[in-house]
């Protein structure tokens, strides 16, 4: 039986474009026994409503739940709007403010005339309204006009629901398109995903071929094509796809074989209706090639840009050397002059350079020669980075404010779009940027359309870790290119020139691996083993170290399924750093355990929360009556989260190295088996080993480690940024 909740909208407290809606209810009635305490009464109440007003009753089908900071809520899955029948009723919606020029008397003239069915009379034949008493024809019109719309909404979404949209998806549907929904439906139902990222191309297919949309139909042939692009871009971070490539997948998501002639032709409309891109043998998704425009005509018009010029630079240099009591050599020297001098600058190296230490002098040199208050600065400079953990470590190397890439747009992720945009740009004057390698391209130039095209750009980063896990492999390109100003810092300075981590990461990035560096010191250990002796191993170096704090110590691992994969790493670790104990309070979920003092990590950005992709923090609390919930310590920031979002954070004793990008820990402990083969190959490696700062424990094969060192093919991305800025755009 479902479960229903009869009575009236109160309030709205939250609402977005989309639809959703956390409100107040008053309850007249319901059907379950459980919700009769609340009858008069009113609740929270959340879900997806195309228009709600406090002078209608409405039905509202779905359940109580919990919300970590609301409490119990009713969450709305499907709603009825009940019409006004009794007269009172009536003359209370015809009063409501939404027929102007109709008041009370007004109102109540008319009802007393056409009685309880004065909403249809109304609608089927207003001229009824002719000879009533005071009943101007204006007021007609707009009696008849305004109740024609107010229906007309919600028989599209009841036209949309019969489609078999659910309500969720008819309401974003129809909030996008409002009155043009049907149109656009019957002229096009796949175009919805050209639109509205939330409807999926397999969404609209079943509801497509469910209501006779023929197999081989053209709409749904380009409809395929741009989902395989964009499956494709995503899985393997290409900007660009060839003619046979995109055909081959076609039969898979159409589960039906196309000729080359239709194939051709759908691919033809494509690029005809701007969806698609066609560079003599390369195909682009529209938005992914003018993306890769976009930043090469930027960045290309910054670095020629006539440079800053200022009197006694380098005795300002020598001043800031002496407050800071630092000595920087001639590169680092160079890349903060060149900051403060040029338009745009890439800063690269790799670990021990000193990247960070440089921020600090270009923030510092760039205040002094421009006489800023530090209240002046802050509005005038933005430090950004990929992730939080890396925004983090900017402002407390700058003692500055710094933000993720995200925030600083004002990404709204119900809508998915940025606030801060080519319509709505920041102000500021110089924005650094690091971890630049991390930066996808349709991010970057989402950020650059948010900024003013004089805004001066620093980019800080290592082309040899990972690229972004969205397409693109931006920093690489730039540097690659050799048409941009690029400063690279070889001097090591982190951990002194003799550190063996930083002898091994160098050596790894340049694909060689050399036995001479392992175990000559405690910063590097190799520990040799049978791959099935892999997890005592590991066991036993993490029992070393399970009083260093969660921040760190580290295990790293590049799959998570496997008998070495970090779910069982997890399972066996939490043993050791945190034994079940009658003082603790558990909860399982799925095949987990989840105890008070365990290492968590975040999965999802919840930017309302202020917690990121990859925080990591320590379970403080678990409650288990009357309703399931679990508090998360993020460094001094607790989230409550309840069962319903369980599934946005994982035990983290062992982490993925995508996930650990962007950090670094004082000890990290990497296994490498033949198990893990297939997602071994030497970025990721590298990226792994330049997570340690002080100590790093390799544990398993030596072949294996060779073996993804010598693998670069998961390092091939086909961008055409650099070929854009080598030899223009095409």
């Amino acid at each position: 039986m479902d479960i229903y909740i009869k009575g009236n909208y109160q309030r709205s407290i939250y609402q977005n474009s989309n639809g959703y809606h956390i409100g107040l209810f008053k309850i007249k009635e319901t059907n379950s026994e459980e919700l009769t305490k609340y009858v008069d009464k009113t609740i929270t109440f959340t879900g997806y409503f195309h228009e709600l007003n406090d002078m209608d009753t409405y039905l509202f089908f779905g359940q109580m739940v919990e919300h970590p900071k609301y409490g119990n809520q009713f969450s709305v899955t499907s709603y009825e709007r009940c019409k006004p029948e009794e007269k009172d009723a009536i003359v209370d919606f015809l009063t409501s403010g939404l027929f102007k020029g109709i008041g009370e008397k007004k109102a109540k003239t008319i009802v007393d005339v056409l009685g309880k069915d004065t909403l249809q009379i109304i609608l089927e034949n207003p001229d009824n309204l002719i000879l009533i008493p005071g009943i101007t024809r204006n007021n007609i019109d707009t009696l008849h006009t305004k109740l024609k719309e107010y229906e007309a909404s919600y028989e599209t979404v009841l036209y949309l629901s019969e489609l078999g949209f659910s309500t969720k998806d008819a309401m974003i549907v129809y909030n996008f398109y409002k009155e043009k929904v049907k149109s656009i439906i019957e002229e096009d139902i796949y175009s919805l995903i050209y639109s509205i990222p939330e409807i999926t191309f397999k969404k609209i297919d079943q509801i497509a071929l469910k209501n006779g949309i023929e197999k081989n139909a053209l709409i749904r042939i380009k409809a395929s094509i741009i989902c395989i692009m964009k499956e494709l871009s995503n899985a393997y971070g290409h900007s660009y796809f060839f003619y046979d490539e995109i055909y081959a997948y076609l039969s898979r998501v159409l589960l039906i074989t196309i000729s080359d002639k239709e194939y051709q032709e759908a691919l033809s409309s494509l690029i005809k209706d701007l969806k698609v891109v066609q560079k003599e043998e390369k195909y682009y998704l529209e938005e992914m090639y003018q993306a890769e425009c976009f930043i090469v005509k930027r960045f290309r018009l910054l670095a020629h840009r006539e440079e800053e010029v200022f009197k006694n630079l380098d005795d300002k240099f020598k001043e800031m050397e002496s407050v800071f009591g630092i000595s920087y050599n001639e590169e680092q020297k160079q890349a903060i002059l060149d900051s403060c001098m040029k338009n745009f600058l890439i800063i690269t190296g790799g670990p021990g350079t000193g990247k960070t230490t440089i921020m600090k002098g270009i923030v510092e040199l760039y205040k002094e020669l421009h006489k800023l208050t530090y209240e002046k600065l802050v509005d005038k400079i933005a430090l950004l980075a990929p992730t939080g953990r890396a925004a983090k470590r900017m402002s407390e190397a700058t003692l500055l404010p710094a933000s993720t890439i995200h925030r600083f747009l004002k990404w709204n992720k119900d809508t998915n779009k940025f606030q801060v945009n080519e319509y709505h740009k920041s102000k500021v004057e110089f924005v650094i940027i690091d971890e630049a390698s991390m930066i996808d391209t349709e991010l970057l130039a989402s950020l650059l359309k948010g900024i003013s095209a004089n805004c001066k750009i620093i980019m800080v980063g290592d082309s040899y870790q990972l690229p972004s896990v969205g397409p693109g492999q931006v920093l690489h390109d730039l540097i690659e290119s050799k048409k941009l100003p690029v400063v690279e810092l070889k001097e090591l300075y982190r951990q002194g020139k003799d550190s063996n981590i930083l002898s091994l990461a160098y050596d790894v990035r340049e694909g060689e691996v050399r036995d001479e560096v392992f175990n000559q010191d405690e910063d590097l250990t190799f520990i040799e083993c049978n791959d099935k002796d892999v997890l005592t191993n590991l066991m036993d170096v993490s029992q070393t170290f399970k009083d260093l704090s969660y921040k760190n110590f580290q295990i790293l691992a590049p799959m998570y399924k496997t008998i070495y994969g970090i779910d069982t790493i997890n399972q066996k670790l939490q043993t050791i750093f945190n034994p079940k104990e009658s003082s603790k309070k558990e909860l399982v979920v799925g095949e987990v355990v989840f105890r008070e003092g365990d290492k968590v990590i975040e999965l999802t950005n919840m930017p309302e929360e202020n917690i990121y992709n990859g925080d990591i923090g320590i379970i403080s609390t678990i409650i288990t009556q009357p309703t399931k919930k679990i508090i998360i310590d993020f460094d001094g920031n607790e989230v409550t989260f309840t069962s319903a979002n369980f599934n946005k954070f994982r035990l983290a004793y062992a982490i993925s190295i995508h996930k650990a990008q962007g950090s670094e820990f004082d000890v990290v402990v990497m296994p490498i088996v033949q198990g893990y083969k297939k997602m071994l190959y030497r970025k990721l490696v590298y990226t792994g080993i330049t997570r340690s700062k002080k100590m790093l424990y390799l544990i398993g094969d030596k072949i294996a480690l060779r073996q993804a060192v010598a693998n670069t093919s998961s390092d091939i991305r086909r961008t055409t940024i650099k070929d854009f800025l080598e030899n223009g755009i095409k």
